[in-house]
């Protein structure tokens, strides 16, 4: 089998979250997986609730339980090398960070079988880590398809558990700059609300209460011609969580096809939403150096900031 992690939920100070669902809870103690995975873990049988294998993904979990999760070994990968240009801004025997175009998907999925960003980093290098899957090698965190900006890609899976422990600690800093719909009438905040599938839209993510808990960072960089630009900085990775959070106190990302309304002033300088992760900050794995990186947004952005001053 492949790593294993013994979880002792009292030491994890999980008390307050005793009667939790199982897939819930190792989907937030591991956030690398997404839930279904969890769930096919424990359909598996590689899911062990006090040494006894526990397939049922209901069971309450206890404070004192001891949970086992085995990850079993990554299969072989079936995606196809593609040379698609990468930015690299830093690279090592570990770890390499990208800046990430506007347009370029993350990773294979039902309608991007290829031209992906994993496609790329399998041509540019075979040492990826497997610990996200045959599918995700090497991806940490992602990136919507239409967000541009920086991300750290792991070479092997002790870069890749140790980048995904400083997300989840939060001592991992990840900085965006966004052009938003309005001008907040607050100059900063933080947006605390839980992030789910949207229940009656399955392409969507919404703020609901029974979500995955969602904390979002914000402060107004510039006043603009009925728009403003934000900085924002995640304390959590949820799925679209600076779109569906940014949606939800009225100020919308400009020019987002799914949460905002875009304009013919955004769709002439854009083809998705004006945002872009821009700072980057982590220590090294390996050699514990602090590591901060910045990469300016695209030309798209540039020119419809200019445009709306």
């Amino acid at each position: 089998m492949g790593n294993c992690w013994n979880i002792n939920t009292t030491q994890l100070h999980t008390v307050t979250t005793a009667g939790q669902r199982l897939d819930r809870y190792l989907a937030e103690q591991f956030p690398q997986y997404s839930r279904s995975h969890i769930q096919r873990l424990i359909s598996q049988a590689c899911v062990s609730v006090n040494q006894q294998v526990q397939n049922d993904k209901n069971y309450a979990v206890r404070a004192g339980d001891q949970i086992s999760l085995t990850i079993p070994q990554t299969q072989p990968r079936s995606i196809t090398p593609q040379p698609i240009p990468l930015d690299i801004l830093y690279e090592d025997e570990q770890l390499l960070v990208i800046n990430k175009p506007a347009g370029l998907v993350v990773h294979p999925s039902p309608g991007h079988t290829d031209n992906t960003l994993v496609n790329a980093l399998l041509a540019h290098c075979n040492n990826l880590s497997g610990i996200n899957g045959a599918e995700r090698p090497g991806i940490v965190h992602r990136l919507d398809k239409d967000t541009s900006g920086l991300m750290v890609v792991a070479k092997t899976d002790l870069a890749h558990q140790d980048l995904q422990r400083q997300i989840q600690s939060k001592s991992a800093q990840r900085r965006y700059l966004g052009i938003v719909e309005g001008i907040p009438k607050q100059t900063s905040g933080t947006i605390n609300a839980p992030i789910a599938r949207h229940p009656s839209d399955r392409q969507k993510m919404a703020v609901v209460p029974t979500g995955r808990p969602a904390l979002t960072h914000w402060r107004l960089q510039e006043r603009l011609r009925h728009y403003a630009l934000v900085q924002f900085d995640l304390a959590t990775g949820r799925t679209h969580q600076i779109r569906v959070h940014s949606a939800h106190i009225g100020h919308a990302i400009a020019n987002d096809p799914i949460y905002g309304h875009p304009t013919k002033t955004t769709q002439k300088y854009l083809t998705g939403q004006a945002l872009h992760a821009w700072q980057l900050h982590f220590q090294h794995p390996v050699t514990l150096q602090e590591l901060s990186f910045s990469a300016d947004p695209p030309d798209g952005f540039w020119r419809l900031l200019q445009n709306l001053r």
